[in-house]
């Protein structure tokens, strides 16, 4: 969960306009929650555009337009049926919360071959797939891909967020990550590479100065 302070906002056209101090991140598509805000704008919303632009209003046709001679950075819009208001200072948040439910507990144990011993065990894989379904979500996002948080894009992304989940697993009580890279390790192998998790994401490498 992230939440950020609200710098301004606007409503034209029956479109939110909120603007934070900070980038936060947020997406279109993305669902967001307002509070302390008034003006009507306080609820669950879903952006549907992120445009570093002056927002100008809405056209005939229904698209959004804006004066790209005025550059207006971190603002997300939403639709709102109130009436206008004139562009002003805000008080309140916006949150974003992901909740992303690509694999389950079921799915890295199939792919482990194992069955879990106690109950601690069988909590500590629910927070290994929970910690690869958002870590491989937002992979994919910062490589610019819109994904749905309830549903995984493909076999492919399902399978990179199963291994991912996996090699969390199995680092579990390692002092440096797994402990095959110890030079007297015998028998123990990674469960997978990050280079073959980031193939299958999609994702390509990543970029250095």
């Amino acid at each position: 969960m992230a939440t950020f302070d609200l710098a301004f906002h606007e409503r034209r056209d029956g479109v939110a306009v909120l603007q934070t101090f900070v980038e936060s991140g947020i997406q279109v598509t993305d669902s967001v929650t307002v509070a302390s805000a008034g003006h009507n704008l306080n609820g669950t919303h879903t952006i549907i555009s992120t445009e570093p632009f002056y927002f100008v209003g809405v056209d005939q046709y229904g698209d959004l337009e804006f004066d790209y001679e005025i550059i207006v950075e971190n603002q997300v819009l939403f639709y709102s049926a109130y009436s206008d208001l004139e562009r002003s200072v805000a008080t309140g948040t916006v949150t974003f919360t992901p909740s992303v439910s690509w694999i389950t507990s079921a799915n890295v144990l199939e792919w482990l071959g194992i069955d879990v011993a106690t109950a601690n065990d069988t909590a500590f894989v629910a927070k290994c797939v929970s910690a690869s379904a958002y870590w491989c979500w937002n992979k994919r996002r910062e490589a610019g891909y819109t994904d749905a948080q309830a549903t995984v894009p493909n076999d492919s992304v399902k399978l990179g967020a199963i291994m991912y989940a996996a090699t969390l697993y199995r680092e579990r009580g390692s002092v440096d990550s797994f402990a095959s890279f110890d030079s007297m390790a015998i028998g123990a192998s990674p469960s997978a590479t990050l280079g073959r998790i980031m193939q299958l994401l999609g994702c390509g490498r990543a970029q250095v100065a």
